[in-house]
């Protein structure tokens, strides 16, 4: 059984698929790791350090991917990393599949057997596998270091000599994971924090955090949950007596923190440029939606945008990649958490139960065909 680990072709993506301390437990499981040279190193990790682990280091993707039963990244493999993969390799990373037919089709020509991540059920036995709620929580914590960072005040109050600094208000949009370590972050930082949610669910977690929660709870609010626990798309109405109640709120706060994505969906725009301009100078928002288009109007990708009455307008592309260190070592306990229910662990060797519920729900191709019914071509 051997599994490699490759390096991320996009410059943008700094973490790494496998740790040396989930290295050391694929080799437990009777693994031969390979590493391919330098994919640690944006993430803290070099090559020395997966060798003292037991793993092998090959120069180049190729090297590393030659018959490999499991290859392992953070992102979809790119069109020129296809050749290197063998007929029936297991290829496990979080694979954007919705919008992406053509490169899910590219994998499935490429007759590998692609594993989509963020796809996996939040049912209890996938919890250690739950790769959107282990980075979105680092995004979360994120979100709040910079929003403090771009900002040009302290945030807790502070009683000194020379008068009192007030505690700065910060918003947070979404009480999803991100939005919950994000509320935690900003208590902890000494912030007055508030949050929203369409869930009504969020009201009561949002409370035990020690921030505030603000909504329009009607009939509509108190069924707006799915069974998966996701957000629904509420009706126009609720949405424009939200926003009239959300753009009064958003006027007195220093700091805003968006993190409202609906999966497979363009983010919802939350707040809109009336009110960014409704905002004091010097105020900041964060929007952890940018790759789907972003929560907040006049957002711009990997820029801070300031406006013309001197609003900041965050929008870091891929924030728990600013943290590659710490989400690189989460991602990979959840990536082998998966993997090890592929393993027949007495016989030590890959014995993959296509009917188990984690496989079906993450499987997008396999034996060269689109299997996931979500992604499957559309019949002419």
């Amino acid at each position: 059984m051997r599994i490699a680990v490759l390096s991320e072709t996009d410059p943008a993506e700094p973490r790494v698929a496998a740790v040396p301390e989930t290295v050391k437990k694929y080799k437990a499981l009777g693994a031969e790791v390979t590493v391919q040279s330098g994919a640690g190193l944006k993430a803290g990790v070099p090559d020395a350090d997966y060798e003292a682990a037991g793993a092998s280091i090959a120069p180049d993707a190729k090297a590393a991917a030659e018959g490999a039963d499991i290859v392992l990244k953070v992102r979809r493999p790119a069109a020129d990393e296809l050749p290197a993969l063998k007929r029936g390799a297991i290829v496990v990373a979080i694979m954007d599949p919705y919008g992406h037919e053509a490169e899910v089709k590219a994998m499935a020509d490429a007759g590998v057997s692609a594993i989509a991540m963020e796809l996996m059920p939040r049912i209890t036995r996938a919890q250690v596998m739950d790769v959107l709620s282990s980075q979105a929580n680092l995004a979360g914590y994120r979100a709040v270091v910079d929003g403090a960072a771009v900002y040009g005040r302290a945030l807790p109050m502070m009683m000194t000599a020379a008068g009192t600094v007030p505690a700065a208000r910060i918003f947070v949009m979404g009480a999803g994971v991100a939005g919950l370590q994000a509320i935690a972050t900003a208590r902890r930082m000494g912030a007055v924090v508030t949050a929203t949610d369409v869930r009504p669910a969020a009201k009561e977690q949002v409370e035990s955090l020690g921030a505030k929660f603000v909504a329009v709870e009607d009939d509509e609010f108190k069924q707006a949950e799915t069974a998966g626990g996701y957000a629904k798309e509420m009706s126009a109405e609720y949405r424009k007596k939200q926003a009239e109640l959300v753009a009064s709120h958003i006027a007195k706060q220093d700091i805003v923190v968006t993190t409202a994505l609906i999966p497979g969906r363009p983010a919802p725009k939350l707040v809109t440029a009336d009110m960014v301009a409704a905002m004091r100078p010097g105020s900041v928002l964060v929007d952890l939606a940018v790759e789907r288009g972003g929560n907040v109007e006049g957002v711009k990708a990997d820029e801070v945008v300031e406006t013309e009455n001197g609003v900041k307008i965050v929008g870091y592309a891929n924030v728990p990649g600013r943290l590659a260190a710490t989400s690189s070592s989460l991602y990979a306990r959840n990536l082998y958490a998966f993997v090890e229910t592929l393993v027949d662990k007495a016989a030590k060797t890959l014995a993959v139960k296509w009917d188990d519920e984690l496989v079906k729900a993450t499987c997008l191709t396999r034996d060269g065909a689109v299997v996931h019914p979500n992604f499957q071509p559309k019949a002419a």
